[in-house]
């Protein structure tokens, strides 16, 4: 007499397949390539100062720009930058918002956070290198 659970009947769940990437993926990455390219060449005609502030802004979409292209060769590396990347930006344009009251400012807000929750499910997660 055997309690022992006949496991071939079971569905077997298939591992996501590593390093294929998924089409939301590579809109978000474009996005804020672009996002990126645009913050650098604000940051070159002095929008944001020509002290600290450039250096800080240019240094961001440097590492920005490096766990881009990270996530882009499904990286978990890049994969995490990326996704703290769109964090802090997300509460960067809230934090803006709540002082400036300007409408852009919460939908920017909006699509980092929205791209956050895309980038930090499981099913993503799975399939980085």
């Amino acid at each position: 007499m055997t309690d022992m659970l006949d496991t071939s009947a079971l569905p077997i769940k298939d591992a996501p397949p590593k390093g294929k990437m998924l089409p939301g993926i590579a809109g978000i990455a474009l996005f804020l390539l672009v996002l990126t390219l645009l913050n650098v060449f604000a940051a070159l005609s002095n929008r944001f100062g020509s002290g600290g502030g450039k250096i800080a802004i240019l240094a961001l979409c440097t590492l920005l720009v490096a766990g881009l292209f990270g996530l882009l060769k499904m990286r978990r590396w890049g994969h995490a930058i990326v996704l703290a990347g769109t964090l802090l930006l997300s509460a960067s344009y809230f934090y803006l918002f709540a002082h400036v009251h300007e409408l852009p400012f919460v939908l920017q807000g909006f699509f980092m956070l929205l791209f956050f929750l895309y980038l930090v499910r499981p099913e993503v997660r799975d399939r980085m290198l």
